[in-house]
């Protein structure tokens, strides 16, 4: 997904909503751009991810999950900085958190067709990936799920 997609022209979500993607994009755009060591960021990144798993215990439907993601992709637009799907997929995360909801955060990549895509995104428990187009189907393998 290019930056270009990562965002949204849209406004979603209740005014709550609202409030956490942008308190979730916030922290997920402060944890990736930590000023220290790259392996130490990416540590308390993964730190945080796990503490909002563990804050949000009631499930999300699909629905919320759906206009949760595309309230973060609308704030992230504001963001002169780079937000994609790092960005946004961790921020609707921490934003669901905030909710007392829980999104995994998933990190992982495409190898077919070439050439070899990364991609971050948020997916409900059991349901699958949330905000992302599967047109022509869902080719990226899950390296990490938190």
């Amino acid at each position: 997904m290019t930056s270009i997609e990562a965002y949204s022209t849209t406004r979603s979500g209740t005014y709550p909503e609202r409030c956490a993607a942008a308190a979730g994009l916030a922290l997920a755009l402060v944890l990736l751009h930590l000023p220290v060591r790259r392996h130490l960021r990416f540590r308390y990144t993964l730190r945080a991810a796990r503490l909002a798993r563990r804050a949000g215990r009631r499930p999300l439907d699909p629905t919320r999950a759906q206009e949760l993601v595309d309230a973060v992709r609308h704030t992230a637009r504001w963001w002169p900085g780079r937000a994609a799907c790092m960005e946004t997929s961790l921020g609707a995360v921490l934003a669901a958190a905030l909710l007392g909801r829980r999104l995994n955060w998933c990190l992982g990549a495409r190898f077919c067709p070439p050439p070899v895509e990364y991609h971050a995104w948020a997916e409900l428990p059991g349901t699958g990936p949330v905000g992302e187009y599967t047109l022509g189907g869902w080719h990226h393998r899950t390296a990490l799920s938190i």
